[in-house]
């Protein structure tokens, strides 16, 4: 008999063992539970109201002005928009009519609101035929020469940077934003946007990646890192590092998750609703599902994340407070010595500086053929586009009951390695060219 005063050691392969149980018990009660807004009817019906609202009198401004009794109806309208993707002529009239808008002077809070929605909606339709959508683009041009906001101004270069200027029509819009606001360098906005601008032309070499892989933010602190292509259509992948600072496997393979980090208007990381930036975030447990709004974020708990300056956090820095004191220096050095220069890593700092946040590591309840543009992408289809997230996989069948799911394998693991209220690192860096068997090798030939 075991003496009660004596502790009981648990082996590696029991702990294993036991979140594995977990892992399989968690599934297998999901497997028979059906979800109702997961059912083909369901979201057949979903999706035909979508589909139903593109129609021309719904983007008429004659009937419909951007006013703020009909903030409401863009805010609709436009999200249907950014689901449907419409490749219509008057839906490319409406969206340029709308882009007009950042040239006036004077918009209030609502207008300013829908016309904000309408810049990220007009973005990725752009992005997605500039040939149906030209117009937006003509009114892009518009916008950086009128506009007296600049996140708007930095916006539209943004977007016709992306679908081809040359190194000259490049040059020629930055000088003139530069001519048009002298002190660009002091707003985030214009300065990162004219940055990564600038480094398309003379992109920095990615520092020693070894020595990322190698370091620890903070002691004692789990940390996972996600490393992803510049196009972020193309799959992410997610490893981990436990409170030791030792790579975590199972069953001798490296553990690894693929995450989907593309915004479905595929802004820019610094606008809001944009890619998901890269550089440090703070891991602080769980926020519990909600069924009300289980087709935007699953049936699982989501990952709570946080970047720097961010309201919420109880401790980005353990130690230090709730509350981010240090300005960029400070956010330089939680990084290796060879990474404190490299821009890239500096993005999740200067998001907080705008006030981006609530980014979290989700699933989705809702179909992959819901959002058209996941059609743009077959490499990462069944993957869900967010707002700025990181989103797993999440898949069920016709009759709505679960098929698959990474959320249940990555929260098993952060508390097999954290505990219930896990707290610890995420790192997003892109390594342009490097595949996953690559990373893979280069971990395992760590000293």
């Amino acid at each position: 008999m075991r003496h009660p005063s004596r502790p009981v050691k648990i082996s590696v392969s029991q702990t294993l063992f036991a979140g594995l149980l977990t892992l399989t018990t968690i599934l297998a009660a999901h497997a028979e539970t059906v979800l109702p807004q997961a059912t083909a009817s369901a979201r057949l019906e979903q999706r035909q109201q979508q589909v139903r609202q593109v129609r021309p009198d719904n983007y008429d401004l004659s009937r419909h002005p951007v006013t703020d009794a009909k903030a409401a109806h863009w805010r609709n309208l436009l999200w249907t928009t950014a689901i449907v993707e419409p490749q219509e002529p008057f839906v490319a009239e409406a969206i340029a009519q709308m882009v007009s808008l950042t040239s006036q002077p004077q918009l209030s809070t609502a207008q300013q609101a829908t016309v904000d929605m309408a810049m990220q909606v007009a973005t990725q339709l752009y992005l997605s035929n500039p040939a149906v959508y030209a117009s937006v683009g003509a009114q892009f041009g518009q916008t950086i020469d009128r506009s007296q906001n600049s996140e708007w101004v930095a916006m539209a270069l943004a977007a016709l940077v992306r679908v081809g200027l040359s190194p000259e029509q490049r040059h020629q819009l930055t000088a003139r934003i530069q001519q048009r606001f002298p002190q660009w360098a002091d707003d985030v906005y214009l300065y990162t946007t004219l940055r990564d601008v600038a480094e398309r032309d003379s992109p920095p070499p990615l520092p020693p990646l070894t020595d990322l892989l190698n370091w620890s933010i903070a002691p004692g602190q789990l940390q996972m890192m996600v490393f992803c292509q510049s196009d972020r259509g193309e799959l992410c992948h997610a490893v981990l590092k436990d409170r030791n600072g030792r790579f975590v496997r199972q069953n001798g393979q490296l553990w690894s998750v693929p995450l989907l980090l593309r915004s479905i208007h595929e802004l820019e990381w610094v606008f809001t609703r944009g890619e998901t930036p890269q550089g440090i975030y703070r891991i602080e447990g769980t926020r519990a599902p909600d069924l009300a709004s289980v087709r935007a974020y699953g049936s699982f708990s989501l990952v709570k994340l946080f970047v720097p300056m961010e309201v919420g956090v109880q401790e980005f820095v353990p130690g230090q407070g709730s509350t981010w004191s240090g300005g960029l220096a400070a956010y330089q050095a939680l990084l290796p010595p060879s990474w404190r220069g490299y821009f890239a890593m500096q993005q999740s700092y200067w998001a907080g500086r705008v006030g981006r946040g609530l980014f979290r590591i989700h699933g989705s309840g809702e179909t992959p053929s819901f959002f058209t543009n996941n059609n743009r992408y077959p490499d990462s289809a069944a993957w869900n586009p967010t707002l700025g997230c990181l989103s797993a996989i999440e898949l069920y069948d016709d009759a709505g009951r679960l098929q698959q799911a990474d959320m249940p394998r990555i929260l098993e693991r952060l508390r097999a390695i954290g505990g219930q209220n896990f707290t610890g690192y995420l790192v997003v860096v892109e390594t342009p060219g490097m595949s996953q068997e690559q990373l893979e090798a280069t971990i395992a030939d760590l000293p």
